[in-house]
């Protein structure tokens, strides 16, 4: 039985003559029989807790920073009308910092024999999975002197997406897209384009693209335009080992790495590429494949969500193979990984061979914005060192970088907002050049 703040005030008014003979409650209690009374009965005509019944609806998914509800039924199936405080439990990423209270507790009056829905309104803070935790119900008395607590366990789990917020340059690169696939059709023919038409010449154009046997059946001279090949494979490699775990800005390398990824996921199905996931460290942690372009966007999102970097050094091995295994035949492979100096040159680096032979290779990186700002540091001593390592720092991705070239890949090292715009730009320009 539990004792509501009204009743410990009563009971302090009710034995002041003897509170000191009796310094607990219980004593208290003791030696005023009327209020210990009044408090048994207060405590029996609560509705019990063990007895209500729970059901839960809402929302299953939720992108990162919106706000998602959940509704919780309670079923009072006693004989006694239910006068309760209820708490809805979730872990502390469920909601902004300062906001649980208001948003987790609800206070509750249903008579016999009926339900009432409440509900709770989530705003995540990170990633994954958010699970309920417990609901704790206190029920009181008629005149709130004593109440009746119990916990239940009413399962739910929430996903939380990652927020997607480069989707706002995918109409420019959808422009440009539009612009290489039919309005302005490339006149050099490359390894992954395709006879598109023929048009009149215009002076300044490539000779090589003169048809002759077409301009020999009309009177003007007539030039072959190619256009970028479509249903090109594209393969998408999140490196989730322990250089993702950096924080860089405001967020996780793996979750700028995803995003950008989101985006040249919705660029390449509306070019009429065919798009893959895989997610790797030690061990595969997700793959989507094989997956129609309507529903892509939507599994490759879930599949997503629930990925943490893991404190492990990547097998580079396992992840070339595992890689190939997903692109059997010649594919683009974008392997968003970091440039850090150690891990591709003992790892990277000697796996790279068995990759490019087959495939072009892009490796996407994050770029620090603080070693920027540190190296255009000056006016103290401790910022002229600052800024002496900054630079030394981007000078050995400069390095990683051209030794990564020297092998054949395309390099595109940006900061966390650049990211995904830059490497779709660098899509846009493999498809332009005929390099897919």
């Amino acid at each position: 039985m539990a004792l509501t703040g009204r009743t410990a005030l009563l009971a302090a008014l009710g034995s002041l003559p003897v509170g000191i003979l009796a310094p607990s409650w219980t004593g208290m209690l003791a030696v005023n029989a009327p209020l210990s009374l009044a408090i048994l009965c207060d405590y029996a005509l609560a509705a019990p807790v063990r007895t209500l019944q729970f059901t839960r609806s809402g929302d299953t998914t939720v992108r990162l920073g919106d706000g998602a509800e959940v509704q919780l039924t309670v079923t009072n199936p006693s004989r006694r009308r239910l006068r309760a405080h209820l708490r809805d439990a979730w872990p502390p990423s469920s909601w902004l910092t300062g906001t649980e209270q208001a948003a987790s507790r609800h206070t509750l009056n249903i008579p016999t024999g009926e339900r009432r829905r409440v509900t709770t309104l989530l705003r995540p803070t990170r990633r994954g999975d958010r699970r309920a935790e417990r609901v704790t119900v206190r029920s009181y008395g008629p005149l709130g002197l004593a109440a009746r607590q119990g916990n239940h366990h009413v399962p739910w789990t929430v996903r939380v997406l990652p927020p997607f917020t480069s989707r706002k340059h995918l109409p420019s690169r959808l422009a440009r897209l539009r612009e290489l696939d039919g309005r302005t059709s490339v006149l050099t023919r490359g390894e992954g384009t395709e006879f598109d038409s023929l048009r009149a010449y215009v002076p300044g154009d490539d000779t090589r693209s003169i048809d002759w046997r077409a301009t020999a059946r009309q009177s003007a001279v007539a030039v072959r335009t190619w256009r970028p090949e479509r249903d090109r494979h594209i393969l998408i490699v999140l490196d989730t080992g322990r250089t993702s775990a950096g924080r860089v800005g405001d967020v996780p390398r793996l979750d700028a790495a995803m995003d950008a990824a989101l985006l040249l996921t919705a660029l390449a199905t509306r070019a009429g590429d065919r798009v893959d996931l895989l997610a790797h460290d030690r061990r595969t942690r997700a793959q989507v494949q094989g997956r129609a372009a309507g529903e892509l966007l939507s599994a490759m999102v879930t599949a997503m969500a629930p990925l943490e970097p893991e404190l492990v050094e990547t097998d580079a091995r396992g992840l070339a193979a595992a890689a190939l295994a997903s692109a059997p035949r010649r594919s683009l492979i974008v392997l968003l990984t970091s440039l850090d100096a150690a891990p591709v040159e003992e790892g990277l680096l000697p796996v790279l061979p068995r990759l490019t032979q087959r495939h072009t290779v892009l490796v996407a990186a994050v770029a620090d914005p603080h070693i920027e700002e540190m190296a255009g540091a000056r006016g103290t001593v401790d910022a002229v060192y600052e800024a002496a390592a900054a630079t030394q720092a981007q000078a050995q991705r400069r390095r990683t970088a051209e030794q990564l070239q020297r092998h054949g890949v395309v390099v595109v090292d940006a900061t966390p907002d650049n990211l995904a715009p830059a490497l779709a730009d660098t899509y846009l320009a493999l498809k332009a050049a005929g390099r897919l």
